[in-house]
């Protein structure tokens, strides 16, 4: 479990490694160096998904890591909830920036006219504060559309054990 502590409010995300064990590893390293404090959410697009976790509020890009392998023929499907990875034209581009969409897309989805677009988890708490991002007004900041005109911040990612485990 990952929660994105908000300046709307938590959002908890439960983390898919079974099924897509590199986008995980590289989610998960990415809160644990503490890359996503301080972080806006720089797309919103209501019905469709809300992105962050690359831009500052300055809306400069923070620098990241090397790009991943695209997991999207994991089987997973982009419905509302659920989490993926952002990427460029190129199929395996993704580095740090995610989505959690808003409705069932499935033309994100794996197929074979479309790559598509690495699902690696779901939000399980905090559905609510999703659906109020996806509210906020809008507009465009340099070469960006959709951007909130009040920022949304990512205050702290940090992981949290599932229910029933035990930490000392």
């Amino acid at each position: 479990m990952v929660v994105l502590s908000t300046s709307r409010g938590e959002i908890e995300i439960e983390l898919y490694a079974d099924q897509a064990p590199v986008t995980v590893e590289n989610f998960v390293r990415y809160v644990e160096d503490g890359f996503y404090d301080g972080t806006i959410f720089h797309r919103v697009m209501p019905g469709f998904m809300i992105q962050g976790g690359g831009f500052v509020p300055e809306m400069s890009e923070k620098p990241t890591r090397d790009p991943i392998q695209n997991e999207a023929k994991n089987g997973l499907k982009n419905l509302r909830g659920t989490v993926s990875m952002a990427r460029t034209d190129e199929v395996h581009s993704a580095t740090a920036q995610f989505f959690i969409n808003l409705d069932d897309n499935a033309f994100l989805d794996h197929s074979a006219k479309n790559f598509g677009y690495a699902v690696f988890g779901k939000v399980t708490r905090g559905l609510d504060v999703v659906d109020g991002i996806a509210g906020v007004a809008t507009g465009r900041v340099g070469m960006h559309d959709d951007v909130p005109t009040e920022v949304v911040l990512i205050n702290r990612a940090f992981r949290r054990p599932p229910p029933g485990i035990w930490r000392d």
